[in-house]
């Protein structure tokens, strides 16, 4: 039997690369099972997944890393370019700290570890296609040590200070519309508040990972941050 408690939104169209069939299974029927969601299409290797791409755009893909005939981080690459306004989040066996930060970078906005209890999944997409990043605990350990033992630039190397003169990075309408998206507000929240069209939301936000070379929007806010463009 289907949830009733989200009835009133739009469906989250779920897409799905994944190889493993039982799990792959598991999590059509979580998407099966929720009455808020709607499952948009199915993969079992990165061939298909990348096929998958040139079809109407989902709402959230789900990614497995280890696929057969190569790595679902070219998925993930190709649904940042190809899906901009869809959300990706990765589940896989692998837990070590390259295939996090190499799926952060390619665009991943999620990452959790397929010993997921399956009957959490539907909330973690729900969060994802809210504009939220379910990682699990494990996966933003890694993250975090990652960044600690980075080693800091040279003096040289860091950014100059702007002086008054310097044009901004970001228009005072695109600061706005990331405030929006690091406080966890959707494209279409965000529209409503600016009023906006949605389209012209998903504008904005292309502009701003364009400018601040980003794929994601983990990667937007923390590179944000960095260059002190939020308050």
């Amino acid at each position: 039997m289907k949830q009733t408690d989200h009835n009133d939104a739009r469906p989250i169209h779920v897409a799905i690369v994944e190889d493993d069939p039982d799990f792959s299974n598991a999590l059509i029927l979580v998407v099966d099972h929720a009455a808020d969601m709607r499952l948009a299409g199915r993969a079992g290797t990165q061939a298909e997944g990348l096929a998958m791409l040139a079809g109407p755009p989902a709402d959230v893909l789900l990614v497995d890393l280890g696929l057969p005939d190569g790595s679902g981080i070219e998925v993930i690459r190709a649904a940042a370019r190809l899906w901009p306004g869809c959300s990706t989040m990765v589940s896989t066996n692998f837990g070590d700290e390259t295939h996090v930060m190499r799926s952060i970078e390619a665009g991943a906005a999620g990452y959790l570890l397929k010993d997921s209890s399956p009957s959490r999944m539907a909330d973690e997409i729900r969060s994802l296609a809210s504009g939220g990043s379910p990682i699990s605990p494990i996966i933003a350990r890694q993250v975090l040590a990652r960044f600690r033992h980075q080693p800091a630039a040279p003096a040289h190397q860091q950014p100059a200070v702007p002086d008054e003169e310097a044009p901004a990075l970001l228009s005072q309408r695109e600061k706005e519309v990331l405030d929006y998206i690091t406080k966890g507000f959707t494209a279409h929240e965000i529209a409503s508040l600016m009023e906006l069209s949605h389209f012209t939301v998903r504008t904005f936000v292309r502009r701003i990972y364009s400018k601040l070379k980003v794929t994601s929007k983990a990667e937007a806010i923390f590179e944000a941050r960095t260059q002190g463009l939020l308050s």
